[in-house]
């Protein structure tokens, strides 16, 4: 016995005169992509063997956790009663969603093969649409100051990527890669959704809006306006100095007041409010037996 020819997956033997094929697998599409909620075929094809009936197993890896798909002839795990195997082998999952994204792995064992054993890989991507993402954008901005404008979705899968529009005019990446806004100082993070001004002019006004699209769709949040304003520096200097103008005059209006006696204490030096003066219609004696004082005469009226 001795090999006469070898392949990928196939090994040819010249054994009395017959030839031996090892088992062999294929696949029409190693990497299905489908929308959620669709049905997908992971396809998987027993192309030659010797064995009449091979074992057939699906497991899935997602996140380096391996866990049957499909074991001694049934569907396991979250993919039961919503998928099934078709010609004998390949794996059709309906309604797929998120959680069936990973690589899933066909396997066979061949018993009367001289290679027993042959996988293929499947690597699935289910795709998610984006939901209308959240955007802010700041009301008004002086002139000459930094901005930055926000827009965020997560449920889209894969993750979206964002493009900023103002008046309905596309913004590129960075305003100097474009002769239209070689006036403007932005930058667009298009992985995360910031539109960053480092300082806004006049012609930065306008109605701005975001869309944000994967290989399942797309969607856009509402148009906001964003006002660029000329900083008042005049009317903030004058604002200044008439603070420290009432200032300085309350300052000086306490001090005269000080002066004239308004502050000062009407109660005569040294008394205390807890040993009040004796009136002069009220005289208070001691006697040796009593040992306390008492009244003696009343008011004279």
């Amino acid at each position: 016995m001795a090999p006469i020819g070898t392949s990928t997956g196939v090994l040819v033997l010249l054994l009395h005169g017959c030839t031996v094929m090892a088992v062999d697998l294929y696949s029409s599409n190693t990497n299905p992509e489908v929308q959620e909620f669709q049905r997908v075929e992971l396809s998987c094809q027993i192309k030659q063997t010797n064995t009449k009936n091979p074992r057939i197993e699906w497991k899935k890896i997602r996140n380096g956790d391996t866990s049957y798909v499909y074991f001694h002839s049934v569907i396991q795990g979250d993919l039961k009663n919503r998928a099934e195997i078709k010609d004998g082998i390949s794996l059709v999952i309906y309604n797929a969603t998120r959680t069936d994204n990973g690589k899933y792995r066909c396997e066979v064992a061949a018993a009367d093969d001289p290679k027993s054993f042959e996988e293929i890989t499947i690597n699935l991507t289910v795709t998610v649409k984006p939901v209308i993402p959240q955007c802010r954008v700041p009301k008004s901005v002086p002139v000459g100051k930094s901005a930055v404008l926000h827009c965020r979705e997560n449920e889209g899968y894969p993750s979206s990527v964002y493009r900023w529009y103002r008046n309905s005019d596309a913004l590129p990446e960075e305003s100097r890669s474009n002769p239209k806004f070689l006036n403007s100082t932005f930058i667009v993070n298009v992985s995360t959704g910031t539109l960053m001004f480092a300082a806004v002019n006049k012609g930065d006004m306008g109605q701005y809006y975001c869309i944000a699209s994967n290989a399942a769709g797309s969607a856009r949040c509402d148009a906001q306006l964003l006002e660029v304003y000329d900083l008042n520096i005049g009317g903030i200097v004058g604002g200044v100095l008439v603070v420290v103008l009432v200032l300085v005059l309350i300052t000086i209006g306490m001090c005269c007041a000080y002066r004239k006696g308004y502050f000062a204490n009407s109660r005569p030096s040294g008394q205390s409010f807890m040993n009040p003066s004796k009136t002069d219609c009220v005289n208070y004696l001691r006697t040796s037996d009593e040992g306390d004082f008492r009244h003696k005469s009343s008011f004279v009226i």
